[in-house]
């Protein structure tokens, strides 16, 4: 048995695992504070000189906002001042997770305050000016809305992958990979790989020809994947195309046979399917800093809005009680917003699989090819960078640049570490 390894520990190797938007985000950050600490130096002052209460003490509240985003922008300035520091063995990817997850403690925390606030005002009804308390809740939602304004444009609006980009396919709605378009001996025919919440299948259309002529001719795919494993997919008539019986298995990058016979004759056409450059990259690129900070933002915003909603109820109905309901609702929609973030940093700091399917995937190219994957380690170093340690039992004289190549395509691929133990193929038996 031998034994191959690459740690990726080449000279000049670095270890930088931050987000690509991460000097523009830690602006935005440090934006951010400035204009609510530019509004809590007003609302102190205004409420100081004018005694307004209300006013200092909305005031106060923009300070633990502003502190709120003091955490995100220290943790954009401090992972870029460490990230060649050789004392994190994996850079600095990972503070703004960290930071993630200390704002969604605090944002847990300020949902509670607002809870015992509410019922104890259901309890005990305060006195309310609303002369002052509507105004101030208009001038905190409108700060609120431009620091949205800022923090948005992030890297943290891409859900999901898909095999490629809408497409103009009738009355499914679901997602193509779009691949290609081929002239045959019937017309032009399009071959497109669909997946939505099923399983992929092929489905092939032709174009020229109305569904009675279409449906009569046969077609046929047969796949080619390394090592010369071939598949053979027979394709049903629908409403309008052709469509595979059996789903196509992952990964979706292979050689393909097109048969199309029309019943005078048989053409044979060879294709060749790639995956998209995006596929697979799952949610590893959020950078979940940001989106702490804009739940921070979105939080006070929603608060906000109830807030003006319960004070209007309250003093042109007489409906005192919304104003404490008010509370209740937001306390409710903020430790939602709270626990999907620790939810979502925890499982990073944890190093938890980051993407499934994209575990799947690289096990799927690396056995397509008759080797077996002994042991699979995926976990997010940073916005849009991944580590994988990987394990390869083998009979064949292939090395670790071999399998290297064969994961080349695999985006956010950072950090990569390959053992490849060969075993010599047994001796048949006579």
């Amino acid at each position: 048995m031998t034994a191959s390894t690459d740690l990726q520990l080449l000279e000049g190797h670095a270890h930088v695992f931050l987000g690509a938007g991460h000097s523009r985000n830690e602006r935005k950050a440090w934006a951010v504070i400035a204009l609510c600490s530019a509004m809590m130096v007003i609302e102190i002052g205004g409420g100081i000189a004018f005694g307004s209460l209300a006013l200092v003490a909305d005031g106060l509240h923009m300070s633990t906002h502003a502190i709120a985003m003091l955490i995100a922008a220290l943790a954009y300035t401090f992972a870029r001042r460490h990230a060649t520091d050789p004392r994190f063995s994996f850079g600095t990817g990972k503070i703004g997770d960290l930071a993630g997850f200390t704002s969604a403690i605090v944002l847990a925390l300020i949902a509670l305050l607002i809870g015992y606030e509410a019922v104890t005002r259901f309890l005990v009804p305060v006195h309310i000016d609303f002369r002052e308390a509507i105004p101030i809740a208009f001038l905190g939602l409108t700060v609120n809305v431009v620091s949205a304004w800022l923090l948005s444009g992030g890297d943290d609006h891409h859900h999901g992958h898909s095999h490629g980009h809408p497409h103009p396919h009738g009355p499914a709605d679901v997602e193509a990979h779009v691949a290609h378009e081929v002239e045959t001996r019937v017309g032009r025919v399009a071959i497109e790989i669909f997946e939505a919440d099923e399983p992929a299948r092929f489905r092939v259309r032709v174009p020229g020809r109305d569904a009675a002529s279409a449906r009569r001719l046969k077609i046929s795919i047969e796949t080619m994947r390394p090592g010369d494993v071939r598949t053979p997919f027979l394709l049903e008539w629908r409403d309008g195309y052709f469509e595979s019986a059996d789903a196509i298995p992952e990964p979706h990058e292979f050689r393909a046979y097109l048969a199309v016979d029309d019943g005078d004759g048989q053409g044979t056409y060879e294709l060749q399917f790639e995956e998209p450059a995006d596929h697979g990259v799952g949610h590893s690129h959020r950078d979940h800093n940001l989106r702490a900070a804009f739940v921070h933002v979105a939080a006070d915003a929603a608060v906000s809005i109830l807030a003006i909603l319960g004070l209007l109820a309250a003093r042109y109905l007489g409906w005192v009680w919304m104003d404490p309901m008010m509370g209740i609702v937001g306390m409710i929609v903020i430790a939602l917003w709270a626990y999907a973030l620790v939810r979502d940093t925890g499982r990073i700091l944890l190093d938890m699989t980051p993407d499934a399917t994209l575990a799947s995937r690289i096990r799927a190219r690396v056995e397509a090819g008759g080797d077996r994957v002994a042991d699979l380690h995926v976990w997010r170093l940073g916005p849009g960078h991944l580590g994988v340690i990987l394990s390869i039992v083998t009979v064949r004289a292939r090395d670790v640049d071999f399998y290297r190549s064969a994961l080349r395509g695999f985006p956010g691929l950072s950090h990569l570490t390959i053992e490849v133990v060969s075993r010599p193929r047994p001796e048949a038996t006579p």
